[in-house]
C-alpha cells in the first residue's frame, strides 16, 4: 500500500471548538472548507473521526459520578459543567451519528467531501463491548457474557422475566469498564451479530480502527472469561478470520488498523487486518531507549514494519510534547514518519498541545500553539511528500560501527527509500542524547556506477560522496545529540 498518513481528530471537542470560534454551530454537514484544505496541505491521507457515535444517558452518569475522572475533569477543565461531559465513544449506544454532531447525513456530506480531496473516512468499531444504553440489552442478552447470580464485575439485567446478571466489559488486566457490557465471542450468534454490524459500518467509510482488537482472540477471550460458563461449544475458527473477508468482499480496498498489545500484532496481521499498533516501537521513543528500537525495528521481519501504525501519542497515551524536549521530539517524529507503514498522527500533537483530555469529554480547554513544534511538523509533513520516502521501496538499514569501542552504532535509525531509480533517500536520526557515529550499509543497485551527490532536505548540509566508497565501506554517519536529517542522493559529478 502506498503513503498513508493518518489523522485522528476528537470529532466532539473537534466540532466544539470550530462552532465557539465561528460563532455558529458547526456539524459534520458544513465544516469548513478551510479544514479539509488544510488537512491536504500537510499530506494526510486518511482522516479518523474519533468518538462519532451516539452514547446514552446510563454510560454518561457513569462517566458523571466517576471519582477519578470528576478529578480529572477538575484538573483540566475549571468550572465544568455536566454539559461539557458526553460519555465515554467506547461505550456506545448506538452505531448512529447523533442530531447534534450532524446524524448520518451529516457524515455522509462529510465523507464525500473528503473523497473528492482524495482524502478517506476512519471511523471506530468496538468488537469487545457495548454501551449500557445499547438496544441488545433488552432486546438480545443472551449476545452477552453473563451469570445466573450476581458476581464481581457484573450488573442486573431483567428481561422478558428472566433476571440475568451480565458481564461489564473488560480486558485480563484491568478493573471492568462499568460504563460497557461484554459481548460473548463464544456464541456464533454473537459473531454473526458483530459481523452484520460491522458490514453496516463499512458502507459509512473507508476502514475502521478496532478498538482492543486482541481481546476477541479466542486464546485472550477464553482465558479472560473462563469463570463464566457457555453451553454451546466455543467456534474453533476466529472471529477476525471470517469477518474481515467478509468486509473485504464487499469492499476490496477497505482498511483495517487493531488497536493491539501484548506481541499479537503479527497474529492479528495473519487474520487479515491491514495495519497493528506499534506500540513497541512508541515505548521505545518514549523510554529514550534508542538500543530498543533500533533492535525492535532489525529483528521484527520487513512486513511487520511496512503493517505497523508508528505513533507518538493518541487519545490513550500522554501528549508528547509534554514527554520529550523539543529535540527529542523532532527526532522521534522522523522516525515514525520516515518508517515504511501507516503514519499516525493525533489532533494537536503537530501543534504542540501538552493536555491529556479524558475521551468522556465534549469540550477541552484552549492551548495556544507552540511555534517550534508547529514548525517541526510543518517541515517534515511538506518536505516528505516530495521525497521517496512512503512512496517507493523502503528498507531498515542495519548500522556498523564506526570503529571498534564505539558503541553508538546502535543509537541510528536508517531507512532508505527508492522509488526512481538511481536516486534515493535515506532517513537518518541519532536518538542519543550525544553524538553518534556508524556506517551505514546502502543497497541500492549500481552504487559504483556513479558518483553521488547528497543534500539534507531538513537542512543545509551537501556532501559529495564515491560510488565505489559507499558500496565498500557504506556511508559514514557523525550526528550531533538527537540529530534527524532526511538526505536526498542523486548522481553527481
Amino acid at each position: 500500500m502506498s503513503h498513508l498518513l493518518l489523522y485522528e481528530i476528537n470529532t466532539r471537542c473537534w466540532l466544539r471548538a470550530l462552532s465557539q470560534k465561528s460563532g455558529t454551530a458547526i456539524t459534520l454537514a458544513n465544516v469548513p472548507d478551510s479544514e479539509i484544505a488544510g488537512w491536504v496541505r500537510l499530506g494526510f491521507t486518511h482522516i479518523w473521526l474519533m468518538g462519532v457515535w451516539t452514547t446514552g444517558p446510563r454510560a454518561r452518569a457513569e462517566a458523571l459520578q466517576h471519582p477519578e475522572l470528576r478529578k480529572a475533569y477538575d484538573q483540566l477543565l475549571p468550572g465544568w459543567g455536566d454539559a461539557d461531559v458526553g460519555g465515554s465513544p467506547y461505550a456506545i449506544g448506538n452505531y448512529q451519528v447523533p442530531a447534534a454532531l450532524g446524524g448520518e447525513a451529516g457524515l455522509g456530506a462529510f465523507r464525500q467531501r473528503l473523497h473528492t480531496q482524495g482524502l478517506k473516512l476512519v471511523l471506530d468499531f468496538v468488537p469487545n463491548h457495548l454501551g449500557l444504553d445499547h438496544a441488545w440489552i433488552v432486546d438480545r442478552p443472551d449476545l452477552f457474557v453473563q451469570s445466573p447470580t450476581e458476581v464481581p464485575g457484573t450488573f442486573r439485567q431483567e428481561t422478558g422475566g428472566r433476571l440475568r446478571w451480565l458481564a461489564h466489559g473488560k480486558d485480563p488486566y484491568f478493573a471492568p469498564w462499568t460504563d460497557t457490557v461484554q459481548l460473548d465471542y463464544r456464541r456464533a450468534g454473537t459473531r454473526a451479530a458483530m459481523t452484520e454490524l460491522l458490514a453496516s459500518i463499512a458502507q459509512r467509510c473507508d476502514g475502521v480502527r478496532c478498538d482492543m482488537a486482541m481481546l476477541v482472540l479466542n486464546e485472550v477471550f477464553t482465558k479472560t472469561w473462563e469463570r463464566f460458563q457457555v453451553s454451546a461449544s466455543p467456534p474453533v475458527s476466529e472471529f477476525w478470520a471470517s469477518a474481515i473477508p467478509t468486509i473485504k468482499q464487499a469492499h476490496p480496498a477497505f482498511v483495517f488498523l487493531a488497536e493491539a498489545y501484548w506481541g499479537l500484532e503479527s497474529r492479528l496481521q495473519e487474520l487479515g487486518f491491514n495495519y497493528t499498533y506499534d506500540k513497541a516501537l512508541y515505548d521505545g521513543l518514549v523510554a529514550r531507549d534508542a538500543g530498543g528500537v533500533q533492535r525492535h525495528l532489525l529483528e521484527v521481519t520487513s512486513e511487520a514494519v511496512a503493517r505497523g501504525a508508528h505513533f507518538l501519542e493518541n487519545h490513550d497515551e500522554p501528549r508528547i510534547a509534554a514527554t520529550l524536549s523539543p529535540a527529542e521530539h523532532r527526532a522521534a517524529a522522523l522516525v515514525i514518519l520516515g518508517l515504511p507503514g501507516m503514519h499516525f498522527l493525533h489532533e494537536g500533537q503537530i501543534s504542540g498541545s501538552r493536555l491529556k483530555l479524558p475521551v468522556q469529554l465534549v469540550r477541552r480547554p484552549e492551548e495556544p500553539s507552540d511555534g517550534e513544534i508547529a514548525s517541526l511538523y510543518e517541515q517534515l509533513l511538506t518536505k516528505l511528500p516530495g521525497t521517496a520516502v512512503g512512496q517507493g521501496e523502503g528498507k531498515v538499514l542495519d548500522p556498523r560501527v564506526a570503529w571498534p569501542d564505539n558503541p553508538t552504532a546502535r543509537n541510528f535509525v536508517v531507512v532508505q527509500w527508492q522509488s526512481r531509480a538511481p536516486e534515493f533517500d535515506l532517513v537518518v536520526v541519532n536518538l542519543a542524547p550525544h553524538r553518534s557515529q556508524c556506517y551505514a550499509p546502502l543497497t541500492v543497485q549500481h552504487l559504483t556506477a556513479h558518483n553521488w551527490a547528497m543534500s539534507d532536505l531538513l537542512g543545509q548540509e551537501f556532501h559529495k560522496r564515491s560510488g565505489d566508497d559507499l558500496q565498500n565501506q557504506g556511508l559514514y554517519l557523525d550526528l550531533p545529540a538527537h540529530g534527524a536529517q532526511l538526505f536526498h542522493f542523486e548522481p553527481g559529478t
